[in-house]
């Protein structure tokens, strides 16, 4: 088989990914300059050296195999391919200089035979579990003292700028934000730097930018507090936080069926990947769930489901959250006149309120408003029951987007149905319903270009 037979897209190469956190990890270690030694052969084995911070670590991935690709990683990620492995293969796969054709050098072997041995004859084959659980708990134990490592290094950072003063993050821009957030992924915590890179860019994000930031230095510190004292959190709480933190969360069912709605879609982008996030609402379950799939930076996951259709799927949830993992299609998208199920504004923030308490960093939760008015108020607009008591206001974010307007022209003063985010920064509209004929007006443009970064924070 020659290398050109078996090269794979950057689509290909997300999707052999375990889960979110080693997509978009990887994403982050796909830069050239992380990468030493790297090489590729014509049957299809990839290699090189991570030097992005700590002790190099040797990477292979072969996807030569009868059997489906193997990886072989001297870091302790169980679950292969880890976040190296897929950074290896994404700069393989944008054909980088810096993975030159030729011969494999003597640790590349090396490397693979350890694995195998290790894992008890196997190298860690795509859809294989590890046969020594022995030496996954090990592993796992590495990775959360090198995620620890990490914590404490940021709690270190938070301190510094508690008392040389929140000024001090503009005078230092970016720079410093983005270096720790590149330990945050060496510490293989990618929800951390994540959190990180969103604190970074606060000071430039306009007025009120000093209450903003050390609101979300103060989530950020309860995060790490909580990582360091998992152990004595309830079971579910820990969960969140390991997931909050970047470990890998797999669906854990069981398989619910049923006739899903498709109420939103919309694509965020953070310059490396773009995340395609689909709300759906069972009609006979009456859940909301979420499906997430995910591209290259500037090209749209290969997922569609239009929006206002229904189609019959399994879905299998996560550990905690709404998120799903969409299974089998039993039937194409087809028209129907199922809606969600409404509530007010104050019942949308009682909802919020209540999701907290399981998840504290939760930004928002999906809700559906019923009977709701646009109504301008100040600089801003809000959505208001008929009986103009209880009122959310709408993101500031969306304001002066063509969403937020056909909205309006939706509306005409009359009352709407709008399916969206409710969180503590107001209520982003995804999804209208027309109050004439019924059918759901598609309103994500607005949320699109907010989370990509081009409209504050």
């Amino acid at each position: 088989m020659t290398q050109q037979g078996v090269r794979r897209s950057a689509d290909q190469v997300l999707s052999l990914a375990p889960d979110d956190a080693s997509r978009e990890a990887g994403s982050e270690l796909a830069e050239a300059g992380r990468w030493s030694g790297a090489g590729c052969s014509e049957e299809g084995v990839v290699w090189g050296v991570y030097e992005g911070g700590g002790a190099p670590l040797r990477t292979v991935a072969d996807l030569s195999g009868a059997e489906g690709p193997a990886y072989a990683c001297a870091c302790p990620n169980g679950r292969p391919p880890c976040e190296h492995g897929v950074g290896l293969l994404l700069l393989w796969a944008e054909g980088n200089a810096v993975v030159r054709e030729g011969a494999a050098p003597e640790w590349v072997r090396e490397l693979t035979e350890e694995a195998g041995a290790r894992e008890g004859g196997g190298t860690g084959r795509e859809k294989g579990a590890p046969a020594d659980p022995e030496a996954a708990r090990r592993r796992a134990e590495r990775r959360a003292a090198r995620i620890t490592a990490g914590v404490v290094e940021l709690e270190q950072r938070l301190g510094d700028l508690v008392r040389s003063g929140l000024a001090s993050a503009e005078r230092e821009g970016y720079g410093l934000w983005e270096e720790t957030a590149a330990r945050m992924v060496d510490a293989q915590a990618p929800g951390l730097a994540a959190r990180v890179r969103e604190l970074g860019a606060i000071p430039a994000s306009g007025p009120g930018w000093p209450s903003r930031l050390l609101e979300e230095c103060a989530l950020l510190h309860l995060l790490t507090r909580a990582w360091l004292h998992r152990a004595a959190l309830p079971e579910e709480l820990a969960a969140v936080v390991r997931t909050r933190v970047g470990l890998p969360a797999a669906p854990t069912g069981p398989p619910v069926l049923d006739d899903w709605l498709v109420l939103a879609r919309y694509d965020t982008s953070d310059g490396r990947l773009t995340t395609r996030r689909i709300w759906l609402h069972g009609t006979t379950t009456a859940r909301t769930a979420l499906v997430l799939s995910y591209g290259p930076a500037g090209r749209a996951p290969e997922l569609t489901l239009p929006v206002g259709l229904c189609v019959r799927a399994e879905v299998t949830p996560y550990p905690s959250g709404p998120r799903v993992a969409l299974g089998d299609r039993r039937t194409t998208p087809a028209p129907t006149s199922v809606r969600p199920p409404g509530v007010t504004p104050a019942e949308a923030t009682a909802l919020y309120g209540t999701a907290l308490r399981a998840d504290p960093w939760l930004e928002s939760v999906p809700v559906t408003l019923a009977d709701v008015v646009p109504t301008p108020v100040g600089d801003g607009w809000q959505l208001t029951d008929l009986e103009g008591k209880t009122a959310l206001p709408l993101t500031p974010a969306v304001l002066s987007r063509s969403g937020l307007w056909r909205l309006i022209a939706l509306s005409g003063g009359a009352p709407v149905q709008v399916f969206g985010e409710c969180g503590h920064r107001g209520f982003t509209p995804l999804t209208a319903w027309s109050p004439v004929r019924g059918e759901p007006i598609g309103l994500y443009e607005a949320i699109t270009q907010q989370r990509n970064g081009k409209d504050g924070p």
